[in-house]
């Protein structure tokens, strides 16, 4: 079984929140002029979002969103300096990934499967950021292997980056299954492989894609498997 990690099984949003409000303010950033933790937040999810969209995508690359992301998100909020940016860039990086929130039920869910299935993880993050969420998280103990793009050298949804992590366990596309929360990246790229998929959507987004597998909570995925 594949596990992406963002947002499906890592509670990107709330990890995220956490490191933001004690960035917000350790950087004093009230006195800079971002009157509140949610105005920062929001333009940072906006920018965020497009930029790993972009990333996925193959517009950017990795330093764009290391350099150029507080950059942007501080501009947008009326502060116009690139030091700051990068030493918020710098803290977020290493202070977020150290946050331990999963998803409702992801623990309870990886204990039942694991008694099952081999786990694995095939994320578009980069290696040593995504092996401390795991870490953090306490769930690196549940996978067999953790297939980054990076280590790769494709991102999903390029079936490559499916058939690098099948090739690692010996694993043929009738083995495997992918639970991801991006119809682009997760289930378009198990199809691409050739493999089943299980289309996680909390927020019960609307959308047009015929799916075999769709889940609202985790704990759904006893009744699949």
């Amino acid at each position: 079984m594949i596990f992406d990690l963002d947002h499906t099984l890592w509670d990107y949003d709330k990890n995220c929140a956490e490191a933001l409000s004690e960035l917000y303010e350790i950087k004093k950033l009230k006195e800079k002029g971002i009157d509140s933790f949610d105005n920062l937040f929001e333009v940072f999810m906006e920018m965020n979002m497009q930029m790993w969209d972009q990333y996925d995508l193959g517009i950017i690359q990795r330093d764009v969103i290391r350099y150029q992301r507080f950059h942007r998100i501080l501009l947008s909020l009326g502060v116009d300096d690139y030091n700051l940016s990068l030493e918020m860039s710098s803290e977020y990086v290493a202070l977020s990934p150290t946050k331990k929130n999963l998803l409702p039920n992801a623990m309870n869910v990886l204990d039942y499967l694991r008694a099952k299935y081999n786990l694995l993880i095939i994320t578009n993050g980069f290696d040593d950021i995504q092996a401390t969420k795991l870490s953090s998280s306490g769930i690196s103990k549940y996978f067999d292997s953790v297939v980054t793009s990076e280590k790769a050298g494709h991102k999903k949804p390029a079936k490559e980056i499916f058939e690098y992590a099948m090739a690692k366990g010996n694993y043929q596309p009738n083995d495997v299954i992918m639970i991801g929360d991006n119809l682009n990246t997760d289930i378009k790229g198990a199809r691409n492989a050739a493999i089943d998929s299980v289309y996680f959507n909390p927020l019960k987004k609307q959308h047009k894609t015929d799916l075999k597998h769709e889940i609202s909570d985790l704990i759904e995925l006893k009744s699949i498997l």
